[in-house]
């Protein structure tokens, strides 16, 4: 059985997870499912609007569409922080990998959108392929298959929304 986390021992490298993060279930919440997948609205539209707005919107939709990547980029860069802030001594890899998704994303909304949501797409990729890899270590696994199809989703979106423009 595992310690609780008001039993671990402070030298531990890693306290025991706790709450939402740590328990145990094949899914997360039915509710965190839902506004995942509400989160995909503004991608589908954008990626929609782009190839039925009239040539003169057509640069409002694909900054719209870049710029919520780039905030969903942000986002979940901001989910490593908050992960390591949960450690007794916080990897400097992960807090530092917090902060990087942001950067390229932002880079990504200032391009021309034909680029840009190119950008925008690999980030969020990449965002995915690095949680994969560090959610087990912190009790998240069960929301990696939620994450693939978020960021598979968002990603098609932005390649889309790329083509269109």
């Amino acid at each position: 059985m595992n310690p609780s986390p008001a039993s671990s021992s402070p030298g531990s490298p890693r306290a025991a997870p706790v709450g939402p993060v740590g328990a145990a279930s094949a899914e997360p919440p039915k509710f965190a499912r839902w506004l995942g997948y509400v989160g995909l609205v503004p991608f589908v539209g954008g990626a929609l609007l782009i190839w039925l707005v009239e040539p003169e919107a057509l640069p409002f939709a694909a900054q719209a569409l870049s710029t919520y990547a780039a905030l969903v980029a942000s986002f979940l860069g901001g989910i490593h922080w908050g992960l390591a802030l949960r450690e007794p001594a916080p990897s400097t890899l992960q807090l530092a990998w917090g902060a990087v998704p942001s950067g390229p994303a932002w880079i990504g909304a200032m391009m021309p959108a034909s680029s840009g949501l190119v950008v925008g797409g690999l980030v969020l990729l990449l965002a995915w392929l690095v949680d994969r890899k560090i959610y087990p270590a912190h009790g998240a696994a069960r929301w990696l298959t939620l994450r693939f199809r978020l960021s598979a989703g968002a990603s098609l979106c932005c390649f889309i929304g790329a083509a269109g423009t």
